[in-house]
């Protein structure tokens, strides 16, 4: 892999709110995002960044985490502690769209994707471990993460793959033939074909990522994807995934009582839809840290934060 390129922070938007996990742009170049006490925010006006613009649109009553704009100004919300939520963005209304599968209530929904035939996708990060338990799951490896499917019109989802290791992130190819879903806990991207003589298959797209990829996004079907990288990788953690399930649970009832700070390193991926690394940025030492989501909009890559009160404006790269 090539030497990364410097991913440096220019300005830092105060949002009124911890914790924009998920950021996404709209075709006007604002940016929305959901905080910790469950609002839905937009931010406009990012090129004045001293006087930009926070609107309340909506109240989820939950953790909203990732985030999808349809095509009519809806919006699609996976929420930690809801399941799967809509809601009107000209009203605030919020419903809940799916809050159980298979007779199990849905928790610590991740990402969410909708394509051009009305299907919806999205993630389940763990089974096991509550969002404030995060880095449990991380650490015990469980590999309960799910990607489940809504086809257009029905209000019951399927399952379709089942053992990912903290399945997070999600966007679709640019010919919507197959989903790429990021898998935290296993520092890769894995693709899941939808068409094709391939299609319900799974496979890797890409491997040994230079740290733990979270939610990713995609701006159009010419566009890479863009990978946001919550952590570096850890070596002893590798190790640790190797140890036999007793000392890995035992390591995560550690985990989950210490207090956590993420570190000051913060990176970001684009890849295209063959898996190959079209841009790498990172920065070693940061304010700005644990980078959770980046989205492109107003000519900067913006990126959100599980960990912030704010989202941060950096330069693109150039073009290859």
């Amino acid at each position: 892999m090539d030497r990364p390129t410097a991913l440096t922070p220019r300005h830092y938007v105060a949002i009124g709110g911890r914790g924009p996990e998920d950021v996404v742009a709209d075709p006007r170049g604002r940016v929305l995002t959901g905080v910790e006490d469950g609002r839905i925010l937009r931010i406009d006006g990012l090129t004045q960044h001293l006087a930009a613009r926070v609107e309340v649109l909506a109240e989820t009553g939950g953790r909203p985490l990732g985030l999808e704009l349809l095509p009519d100004g809806a919006l699609l919300v996976c929420d930690a502690e809801r399941g799967l939520l809509g809601v009107d963005l000209t009203d605030g209304t919020v419903r809940v769209i799916a809050d159980e599968v298979e007779g199990e209530r849905l928790r610590f929904t991740s990402n969410v994707v909708a394509l051009s035939d009305g299907s919806v996708y999205f993630t389940v990060s763990s089974r096991r471990y509550p969002l404030d338990q995060w880095i449990g799951d991380i650490v015990e490896h469980t590999g309960t993460g799910r990607l489940l499917r809504l086809a257009p019109g029905d209000d019951t989802p399927e399952v379709l793959l089942e053992g990912l290791q903290f399945a997070n992130g999600l966007a679709a190819s640019g010919d919507e033939s197959f989903l790429v879903v990021a898998e935290t806990g296993a520092r890769r991207l894995t693709r899941y074909w939808l068409d094709g003589p391939r299609a319900g298959r799974a496979e890797p797209l890409a491997e040994n990522l230079p740290g733990m990829p979270d939610n990713i996004w995609r701006g159009g079907p010419d566009g890479p994807i863009w990978v946001s990288l919550a952590g570096p990788r850890v070596p002893p953690l590798d190790l640790l995934h190797r140890a036999a399930p007793p000392v890995r649970r035992a390591a995560a009832r550690v985990a989950v009582r210490a207090p956590y700070r993420p570190t000051g390193g913060i990176g970001v991926l684009a890849v295209d839809d063959a898996g190959e690394i079209v841009h790498h940025l990172a920065r070693g030492h940061s304010r700005f840290r644990m980078v959770t989501s980046v989205c492109e909009a107003s000519g900067h890559l913006v990126l959100g934060s599980l960990w912030e009160r704010g989202i941060a404006l950096c330069e693109p790269p150039a073009a290859k």
